[in-house]
């Protein structure tokens, strides 16, 4: 079955998602907060079981196809929304902060403000490395570590792309090599060690509640670009480092620099960090 919004007669139609019906074939891979699955029409989706639960082979499930339809970088892969195959489910949350708020999937993730209240509102310091892109945080937080063997080096993870950890398998990477040391995500991302209500926020929680050395800032896997100067998720740098600065942390940004993109705007210094500086 497949689910679609008709069209109005002479309209110009909005964008608008899609959805189909079906069921699960294989279970590919299983995590904290993810499964991969293959469908047995061939297709594969990832369910965000924070979400929704887990699925079984089996299982009948409503899936978002809308990004595979539009040929985004998901890497083909649709979206589970719902298991079918269940009647209702119910996973209690530690707080009464929702992210996700006023949409069908609002969770209560909690917040770590609330459990530590006392957090100081300054950085001591503080080196923290803005990126804008998710990829850059592993060669920041090796090249770190190299100079800093000791260093607990802290990722916040913003609202800017994906907004689940659990979709992260770069974020797992670094963490099975020990050298990543904890995580929060910000804004209406969720999934990491503490969840934040903002990105200065979860600053101060990196540093003073999981007592890091370093921060590296960036969005998840997905970054939104649009070739135009202002048009992209990498424009939440500048108002990272401006937050590092005020709390008295020491702002770096990491520059995006190619030899090799086919893009002009991207070869040698990025305009995304031109724009941003």
């Amino acid at each position: 079955m497949t689910i679609a919004i008709r069209r109005a007669e002479g309209r110009t139609p909005p964008n608008m998602p899609s959805f189909d019906t079906v069921r699960v074939g294989e279970i590919i891979q299983e995590r904290a907060g993810l499964q991969r699955i293959r469908l047995v029409d061939g297709s594969r989706a990832y369910v965000l079981t924070h979400l929704t639960g887990t699925v079984a082979v089996g299982d009948e499930v409503l899936v978002n196809t809308t990004a595979v339809q539009l040929g985004l970088g998901t890497g083909g892969w649709h979206v589970v929304h719902w298991n079918l195959s269940r009647r209702e489910w119910e996973q209690p949350g530690p707080g009464h902060i929702m992210k996700l708020r006023y949409t069908s999937l609002q969770l209560d993730t909690g917040a770590a403000e609330e459990d530590h209240p006392e957090t100081p509102d300054h950085l001591d310091r503080t080196p923290v490395v803005v990126c804008s892109l998710h990829s850059q945080i592993a060669g920041v937080i090796a090249a770190a570590k190299a100079e800093q063997p000791g260093a607990r080096i802290g990722y916040v993870m913003t609202d800017g792309a994906a907004l689940p950890m659990a979709f992260s398998d770069l974020v797992v990477s670094l963490r099975d090599a020990a050298l990543l040391h904890g995580t929060v995500t910000a804004g209406h991302a969720f999934g990491g060690d503490l969840e934040a209500v903002n990105v200065p926020s979860a600053l101060a929680l990196a540093r003073h509640v999981l007592r890091c050395d370093i921060v590296v800032v960036a969005m998840g896997p997905g970054v939104v670009g649009t070739g135009t100067r202002l048009g992209t998720t990498a424009m939440e740098a500048a108002p990272a480092l401006d937050a590092v600065a005020w709390l008295g942390g020491q702002p770096i940004i990491c520059v995006r620099i190619s030899g090799v993109d086919s893009r002009k705007r991207h070869r040698g210094l990025s305009h995304h960090t031109l724009t941003v500086l």
